[in-house]
């Protein structure tokens, strides 16, 4: 009787020495080993990436398990299946042939199953006069029961490593949520401060966080934000203690009440400038002759070039950078984020960015940015303000200082920068600012 059961696989395919490993600890496991196949087959669904397993070849390895009768396997049963292709198709929900070659070579090669291939490489078993099998070739799911322990410890290290970045994107939000909360309370309440410099320094580390991170880096830039967070929430804190605290009570009534904690003060310097929010346009009928397009990027940047000091990198290529810049020039101009978000609702996003970038171009001759944005906005609410406006009028400006450094009407000269302008944009000035 051939006793022999043959380890290489058939025709052109090679044996690795990670088979022969594989092999070697199968037929070193202990006699009274036994198992749970489905039990095990969840164990190693879950330890899938670092085992190098597909989806596809689990489900294969899921269909193999299935053609053996019992649930329990044990080391000193029979472990071998023999089913055809045909079969494994069917119980693979119908996949390709192709496709089930190359993933029965990839449960090989992660050691999940070892072939035992008979001479002429057909699957099949001989069985004695008895009924008993003598010999089988096909598929020996010895692996499964050798290595249950292993893909046990494999599948609690990822689920750990999954709580463990749970975790870590859970902390990561919390802290983004409190810091940009935190700042925003430090500008309103007018908390002593360089509230744009904390901002930019918060972008910053964020922006090194890419789309699809790994957990050491989230928890690297958690560690960053931590500290950030902690000097925040001092500078918050001691600000606080410093307050009355007898007059708490009545210093959150009145807050409730008031929801536009800096309303007073920035309405009043906003009605001396109320005149000036219109962007040098005194009839306000003629916002209705104003361009209906929207400006353009690159003509919003001529006008206020100011706002590349404070984007990141120094370079704005897209609205969206503009909006950032903006974002952190709010801040830096001391706008509270109430003001702010009513002009986002009644202007827009976009046009409301641009009157911030126009005020920021101008902050030296504004007294209270706060304060003239939310004239501006009450303008826009009655469809008295445009945008465009604005920014002529600041186009026309470098325009005039261009002239006195140069004969040229049509070109100006600035350190790293050089404003052209056209002979129609000159005519649309020159009606705004004859």
């Amino acid at each position: 009787m051939q006793t022999h059961i043959t380890t290489t696989p058939f025709g052109r395919r090679a044996v690795t020495l990670g088979q022969i490993a594989s092999q070697a600890a199968a037929k070193a496991m202990p006699k009274e080993a036994i198992v749970n196949k489905w039990r095990v087959f969840e164990d190693i669904r879950k330890a899938r990436e670092p085992l190098g397993a597909t989806d596809r070849s689990l489900a294969i390895l899921n269909a193999l398990l299935s053609f053996h009768r019992e649930t329990e396997l044990s080391a000193d049963g029979e472990l071998i299946v023999w089913p055809s292709n045909e079969q494994l198709m069917a119980r693979a929900n119908g996949i390709s042939p192709a496709t089930l070659r190359r993933h029965l070579s990839v449960l090989v090669e992660c050691g999940l199953i070892i072939r035992r291939d008979s001479p002429n490489g057909k699957r099949f078993a001989r069985r004695s006069r008895a009924g008993e099998i003598e010999q089988a070739f096909g598929f020996d799911l010895s692996p499964v029961v050798a290595r249950a322990a292993e893909f046990r410890d494999l599948a609690e290290a990822v689920q750990a490593e999954k709580k463990a970045f749970r975790v870590a994107r859970e902390r990561l939000t919390l802290l983004r949520r409190d810091i940009v909360k935190m700042i925003d309370v430090g500008v309103e309440e007018g908390v002593p401060g360089n509230w744009g410099r904390v901002l930019q320094t918060y972008q910053t580390v964020i922006s090194r966080l890419p789309r699809t991170a790994s957990r050491q880096l989230v928890e690297d830039i958690c560690a960053e934000l931590h500290d950030l967070h902690a000097e925040i929430r001092d500078v918050l804190e001691s600000f606080a203690k410093t307050q009355n605290p007898n007059a708490n009570e009545s210093h959150s009534e009145r807050h409730i009440q008031n929801s536009k904690p800096d309303s007073l003060s920035e309405s009043e310097h906003g009605f001396r400038e109320k005149n000036e929010a219109s962007g040098n346009a005194t009839d306000t009928d003629n916002v209705r002759s104003l361009p209906k397009r929207d400006l353009p990027l690159s003509i919003v940047l001529d006008a206020c070039p100011n706002l590349r000091d404070v984007a990141q990198a120094g370079e704005i290529r897209h609205w969206r950078d503009f909006l950032a810049a903006a974002e952190l020039v709010r801040t830096m101009l001391g706008i509270s984020p109430s003001a702010w978000q009513e002009a986002r609702e009644v202007i827009g996003e976009v046009q409301a960015a641009i009157a911030l970038a126009a005020i920021y171009q101008r902050a030296d001759q504004i007294n209270s940015a706060g304060g003239y944005l939310r004239s501006l906005t009450d303008k826009a609410r009655e469809g008295k303000f445009s945008t465009w406006p604005m920014i002529m009028a600041l186009l026309r400006a470098r325009l005039d200082e261009g002239k006195r450094d140069r004969p040229s009407e049509n070109a100006i000269s600035e350190p790293g920068s050089q404003l052209e302008v056209s002979d129609s944009l000159l005519k649309s000035l020159r009606k705004l600012n004859p």
